[in-house]
């Protein structure tokens, strides 16, 4: 699947180098290989969205929006109705509420297992998204938009391993060639590149002033809003000691700054969302009845999870029982 259609720093094409990893993968288990572009679908759904986002003074993630509007979308319709498979398997490190060991205790000889994927499809009960055996390396913050009817057709074969063990059986089938990559970190498409850099290709040079939130003196300028995010450092020439993003205001283009790591300003126990998603599609009993509901959620990939207690209004109000902290690097 290709979303992104640029050259990486040295002149590569990635996703061709992507493109012939799996190929080569293919060859070695016997199996079709298929290709499909979805560059215009990743622009209009995923990329333009984030733009408009980032010019709200809000830090959108791509790659929920991408497996939201692409991959469990585009895609799974591409492999359920053009390829006509009975399921979709991914490498994502989650589970689901559905048993899977019986599809893949299947022999390879034997004929297709259409009565288990039958049987999984003609379950009433919705199908719930759960964390995987590596919790470390747990995608299902990726996976939080995904549609029932996508996580119902789609199975984790990792699910309950570990990334060290998928390394292990890679290497005793002879993938080194997929060993040797290194691990996708960050937004996939701006590779090497500063994110400032790369952002300014696409939005227009908006300047404004960092201003202390202690006492609102100017500390320094920057080159757009849109540059930074909440609880970053911001890089201020002819400062002795780092100061940190603790809130944007898009209307002056003024970013408030705030000293050390441990400034009050960096630190939130309320959030504000607009309206949640559900995965089993019906919110749970007890927020409709009760307008009420503790739960755990986090906010960046890997960070704890934190408990909190949720406020059902116009707005649905999040509050941290344990002090939320913006602070990202």
């Amino acid at each position: 699947m290709k979303n992104w259609d640029s050259l990486d720093e040295n002149g590569v094409c990635s996703s061709e180098k992507d493109c012939e990893d799996a190929y080569k993968v293919c060859q070695s288990l016997d199996i079709p290989f298929h290709q499909v572009s979805y560059v215009k679908e990743y622009w209009h759904e995923v990329f333009t969205n984030l733009l408009k986002e980032y010019e709200k003074g809000r830090t959108p993630n791509p790659d929920i929006l991408c497996n939201k509007h692409i991959k469990f979308n585009h895609f799974y319709n591409y492999a359920i109705n053009g390829l006509g498979a009975d399921a979709m398997a991914t490498g994502h490190y989650a589970r689901t509420s559905q048993e899977d060991e019986d599809v893949f205790q299947q022999s390879h000889l034997a004929p297709s297992p259409q009565h288990v994927f039958r049987d999984r499809f003609e379950i009433r009960n919705p199908v719930r998204l759960y964390q995987g055996a590596d919790r470390f390396k747990d995608q299902t913050f990726f996976l939080s938009q995904m549609s029932q009817d996508a996580l119902r057709r789609t199975l984790f074969p990792l699910s309950g391993l570990t990334k060290d063990y998928v390394k292990k059986i890679a290497a005793e089938a002879g993938f080194q060639h997929v060993l040797k990559k290194k691990e996708s970190m960050g937004i996939c498409f701006i590779g090497e590149r500063k994110f400032e850099d790369f952002i300014l290709e696409y939005l227009e040079l908006k300047p404004g002033n960092f201003v202390s939130i202690e006492d609102g003196k100017i500390m320094g300028e920057h080159k757009g809003w849109f540059t930074l995010t909440l609880g970053q450092r911001a890089r201020i020439g002819g400062q002795r000691d780092a100061w940190f993003v603790v809130d944007k205001d898009i209307t002056t283009g003024e970013v408030f700054v705030g000293p050390t790591t441990n400034h009050p300003a960096l630190f939130r126990d309320t959030v504000r969302t607009d309206r949640f998603h559900w995965i089993t599609e019906d919110p749970p009993t007890e927020l409709i009845q009760t307008k009420m509901m503790e739960c755990h959620f986090r906010f960046i990939h890997q960070m704890p999870l934190s408990e909190s207690h949720n406020t059902l209004g116009p707005d649905t109000v999040c509050k941290d029982l344990n002090g939320v902290s913006w602070l990202t690097g």
